[in-house]
């Protein structure tokens, strides 16, 4: 006879903020914001209990999130020790279960199924630990699937204050998935959006409970497969395994400019560092891609998106930019101002140097050599070590123009 699954969904208390208070104490208790400055269009990356109060999200525009908490204290982003703390993370909970999946920087599935304790138990030693040996505050769902624990730890942390970390751990018995989930309104069940919960809500439906308590026949005759799928899961149905392993999709960087940029020339060189920073980010992780994405966003918020594919796969920042930059001729508007402009790499597979039929490979050696020496230039001394040409030529005359 088959066990019963014991799931844990475990979510780190705010924690780019709880990193920040870590390494600045006089911020503890504070409301904080971690993100960009207001006056470069920044947004809110992360936001304290404290600040949280006032109604300062994640993905809010810093300027609206001052204006809603005036004393709210900005904090700039502490690259590298987020992933720091979050591998030392990861590492407790391998180190607890057999199955983990991490999820993000700061959450992850465990799969604890084969050890002794009760789920309670296993996710009470896990939360303490946790604290311990790190400092941060987490809070745990559990159950037997990973939908009813997930959903089980966000309605736990609405449940607590608001203003201090919730450390929550709400665990759902065996069998009291459906009466749990039952109350919840339609936007709580994974997999419905705002097209599905208007279609749903038409027809009389507000809760999970009212989903479960219609027929599957005629969710199905109304939203197609996908009224099944959302039938299953009002039942707490969820079969998904824990993946140890999660395959990356895509590697992408963007960046929103603090004033619209119309200038060709400088357009183009931010696309360049942007494919710089993909091609670099895919050699560290032993990808290649052949699918090239630019991403443009202009002043009004439409966004333009853009993709090509190449014969064979690359890492390569020059052959990740010659295609980014064939893409955005095809698109961008002589004058008009971009707000946002980004790259992309998909389509992975293991990397293979294309060799042209006049190229030697000793010459495609040198290029790659250079590329890993470029590389290991910027992870040790930081990424403006190397400084291209074309950017120094910038440089100069935006300089001899102030």
């Amino acid at each position: 006879m088959a066990k019963t699954r014991k799931i844990l969904h475990l979510d780190l208390d705010a924690f780019f903020c709880a990193v920040e208070e870590q390494l600045n104490p006089e911020l503890r208790g504070k409301a904080i914001a971690v993100g960009g400055q207001p006056n470069e269009r920044g947004v809110v990356s992360s936001a304290s209990y404290p600040a949280r109060k006032y109604g300062v999200r994640s993905a809010m525009p810093m300027a609206q999130a001052i204006r809603l908490c005036p004393h709210l204290i900005v904090v700039g982003q502490t690259r590298g020790v987020y992933g720091e703390r979050s591998r030392a993370v990861m590492a407790i909970l391998r180190d607890t279960a057999p199955y983990v999946e991490p999820l993000s920087i700061d959450e992850a599935f465990l799969d604890v199924t084969i050890l002794p304790d009760d789920i309670e138990t296993i996710a009470r030693k896990l939360q303490q630990r946790i604290n311990d040996e790190l400092d941060l505050p987490c809070s745990l769902g559990g159950a037997t699937n990973k939908l009813v624990a997930k959903t089980a730890n966000t309605v736990g942390k609405a449940r607590k204050p608001k203003d201090e970390p919730p450390k929550a751990i709400t665990i759902v018995p065996p069998g009291e998935e459906s009466r749990f989930l039952a109350p919840l309104p339609i936007r709580s069940l994974w997999g419905v959006g705002p097209k599905n919960a208007e279609m749903l809500q038409n027809l009389g439906l507000t809760t999970i409970g009212d989903i479960a308590n219609w027929s599957e026949e005629a969710l199905v005759s109304r939203l197609g497969k996908l009224g099944a799928d959302i039938w299953r899961r009002a039942q707490g149905m969820d079969f998904r395994p824990v993946l140890t392993e999660r395959e990356a999709k895509s590697i992408s960087k963007e960046v929103t400019f603090a004033t619209d940029i119309a200038d060709e020339a400088e357009l183009k060189l931010t696309l360049r560092r942007l494919s710089d920073g993909v091609g670099r980010q895919a050699r560290k992780a032993g990808l290649a891609g052949s699918t090239i994405k630019l991403k443009l966003r202009w002043t009004d918020f439409t966004t333009l998106s853009r993709q090509a594919t190449l014969d064979s796969p690359t890492d390569l920042d020059s052959q990740i930019y010659r295609s980014a930059e064939q893409l955005f001729d095809q698109v961008w508007v002589k004058g008009k101002p971009a707000r946002l402009i980004g790259v992309g790499l998909g389509g992975f597979a293991a990397p293979k140097r294309q060799i042209g039929l006049w190229d030697d490979r000793e010459g495609e050696k040198q290029t790659a050599g250079l590329q890993s020496a470029l590389d290991r230039l910027r992870d040790r001394y930081g990424e403006t070590t190397i400084t291209r040409a074309s950017d120094l030529h910038f440089r100069l005359n935006e300089d001899n123009k102030r």
